[in-house]
């Protein structure tokens, strides 16, 4: 059964950001109070976005036949509508 999340008002969020930023990184939730209203939750995401991608780290790497883009005359006539 999963844990209940913790209450905790808009102030004691301001003032102790950081620390409650820690503690749902290890797991903790938290439901985010405004004058008694649930309004937020607070928790460790269930996927965390990884680094951001580099463009060209495989730069050199990939390499595309000369023909790639040139259909089959069999599938190019279908598409269009062709008969053999």
């Amino acid at each position: 059964m999963a844990d209940q999340a913790t209450p905790v008002g808009v102030r004691a969020l301001r003032e102790n950001l950081s620390d409650y930023l820690q503690r749902a990184r290890q797991g903790a939730s938290f439901i985010v109070m405004s004058r008694g209203e649930p309004v937020a939750e607070l928790r460790a995401p269930s996927n965390p976005i990884k680094a951001p991608r580099r463009p060209g780290l495989l730069k050199g790497r990939i390499v595309m036949a000369e023909d790639f883009d040139a259909w089959p005359d069999d599938l190019l006539e279908a598409f269009e509508g062709r008969e053999g």
